[in-house]
């Protein structure tokens, strides 16, 4: 391969990886959980080799699930540098995409509102998230978010349902679906790898995506899965207007759009006032979260 030096970022999702096959195991601190965690991290290796074997000099890794803790680091190749837990800045959620040119999103799960494997964007308790009347998904909130720092996405794996919307929606992006029609006792996990890895490596002669920076304005359309009851409260909060479930958002551009969709999601307006602290207790809890897979499942693993 040629012209592949350089730095990529991996942002890492559970959901599309090839040890999560129920919503146990996307749930924090269950045994199945951990072991997710554990696959989780072994595609992500595999991922990683072949990325350093085709002459890529720096590899970040973004872990994306749930708390940011999920990927167990003895199971990942050392080069490789594990960023774990939520920043607020430079970019949210990831913060400092250190240089990197390149975007890689691997086990990824398809938006609020498809028939997806645990399909969602951002929380399950948005049931459906349209936004210029189609559906939004974290790959192109990721994309664009990283759009200013000159990162190209230029591969991503999951369920087949994201696949289809990212070819779709993010020009030229490579993708890699995995498929969990059969039962995980059959799945053959060697394989997988091979074909993810081989696939990701692929990606990075990839000339044909630009950074995914889509736009304006935004009219998103957030319908909340518990009712009007839960829309008319974070609404409020927000100041959003909304009717019935459903709470309309108008964003000129994409950044601010993303913001306000966090704060929905994630935070009400004392907490986004005091939020270095607030990150730095949840990253303390999602520690103590991998501390304890860590102990729960990395030597029935080994053994």
């Amino acid at each position: 391969m040629t012209g592949v030096s350089g730095s990529v970022l991996i942002i890492a999702d559970i959901e599309g990886s090839s040890g999560c096959w129920s919503r146990r195991a996307s749930e924090f601190r269950t045994q199945d959980w951990a072991r997710a965690c554990v696959e989780m991290s072994r595609d992500i290796d595999a991922v990683v080799a072949a990325l350093f074997n085709a002459g890529v000099k720096t590899v970040t890794i973004k872990d994306f699930h749930r708390t940011g803790y999920n990927l167990i680091p003895e199971l990942i190749d050392r080069r490789a540098h594990i960023v774990h837990g939520y920043r607020r800045a430079p970019v949210p959620g990831i913060g400092d995409p250190r240089g990197a040119g390149r975007l890689l999103m691997i086990g990824m799960h398809a938006a609020s509102g498809s028939d997806g494997f645990l399909a969602h964007t951002l929380t399950s308790r948005i049931a459906r998230l349209e936004v210029n009347g189609m559906l939004l998904s974290e790959a192109e909130l990721f994309a664009s978010s990283l759009a200013p720092h000159g990162l190209r996405p230029v591969f991503l794996s999951g369920c087949p349902v994201i696949c289809t919307h990212a070819a779709a929606r993010i020009p030229g992006i490579l993708t890699c679906p995995i498929d969990k029609s059969g039962e995980p006792g059959a799945f053959r996990y060697g394989e997988w790898r091979q074909s993810l890895s081989a696939r990701a490596a692929e990606s990075l002669n990839n000339r044909q995506t630009t950074v995914f920076l889509p736009e304006g304005p935004f009219m998103a359309r957030v319908i909340m899965r518990d009712g009007e009851g839960a829309a008319r409260k974070l609404a409020r909060r927000w100041m959003f207007d909304y009717s019935g479930n459903t709470i309309a958002i108008d964003a000129e551009d994409i950044a601010s759009l993303y913001l306000a969709l966090i704060r929905i999601c994630y935070l009400t307006p004392a907490l986004e006032a005091v939020l270095p602290a607030g990150l730095l207790l949840y990253n303390a809890m999602g520690s103590a979260g991998l501390r304890w897979a860590r102990k729960a499942v990395l030597r029935e693993f080994n053994n």
